[in-house]
């Protein structure tokens, strides 16, 4: 074999080898994306209908209305959806997108996987050069325990500055604390200002325009949740049984009730999608 076509071997190994450049979506193409350093079209949001979402009214009306004025070009808050697990915030945020989707609005969700917060400037970069609104979306966030710079950023992205997100995109951020960032008892204990510390970790909050808390549901709003979705998809509810599957869960929610529904579907022999 001639050195020539050693180096050519060699070369065409190499390249199998390397990874191939991450291709950039159409951003103007598809309802939703993820983006975990590259981007990814989704043909398809998965969400329920906004009607469908009993027991959060109030949180409801506020998202889907900032949404609607983000799809239309208007002024919008960035949002924090904070508080119980299993309470609707992820679901109404893809529901509000859909939903105004389907009013002629001009807007796409961006998911961000948890690994790809660093390269948020890269995608608002990217995001700045089109013609359509986006709402950047940040699943379950929170930092951990001395984490300094995740907080800082996240500051820089909603206040201003070089790494701040452009006008034509908007944060919506869920998480089971308001706070975002740890509490614990000893910041309490601070001899010279008891507040100072719990003030400082409530600021990053502040810097959403629209922060919405998200509560363990009533009983009675358990129920509602779990009429609603027995009526849209032709159950038949028994509200005992449904209490009771709600006690072995130790929980009340809407995860909770949508898990009851599809037990009733699967017995019925029936789909929900």
């Amino acid at each position: 074999m001639t050195d020539t076509a050693l180096l050519a071997r060699i070369a065409e190994a190499l390249e199998r080898l390397t990874p191939a450049t991450p291709t950039t979506a159409d951003w103007l193409a598809a309802p939703a994306y993820v983006w975990n350093g590259s981007a990814r079209a989704i043909a398809a949001i998965e969400a329920p209908p906004l009607g469908l979402l009993r027991g959060i009214d109030q949180q409801k009306q506020a998202v889907a209305g900032n949404v609607a004025r983000l799809a239309h070009g208007q002024a919008a808050h960035d949002m924090l959806l904070w508080g119980a697990r299993g309470m609707g915030k992820s679901a109404l945020l893809r529901a509000a997108v859909k939903a105004a989707q389907e009013h002629g609005g001009q807007v796409a969700l961006v998911q961000v996987t948890a690994d790809a917060l660093g390269s948020l400037p890269q995608l608002f970069g990217l995001l700045a050069a089109h013609p359509r609104n986006f709402l950047v979306f940040i699943d379950d966030l929170g930092f951990a325990e001395g984490d300094s710079e995740g907080p800082r950023r996240l500051r820089s992205w909603l206040d201003g500055g070089v790494e701040a997100r452009p006008g034509n995109v908007r944060l919506a951020v869920t998480s089971n604390r308001r706070a975002i960032v740890p509490r614990h008892s000893a910041e309490q204990d601070d001899p010279i200002n008891p507040r100072d510390v719990v003030d400082d970790s409530l600021a990053l909050a502040d810097r959403f325009g629209l922060s919405l808390g998200f509560h363990v549901c009533s009983q009675d709003d358990y129920l509602a949740m779990l009429r609603g979705y027995a009526g849209e998809y032709g159950l038949t509810l028994d509200e005992a049984e449904a209490l009771e599957w709600s006690k072995r869960r130790g929980a009340r929610s809407g995860r909770v009730a949508w898990h009851f529904i599809t037990e009733l579907a699967g017995r019925a022999g029936r789909g929900l999608g």
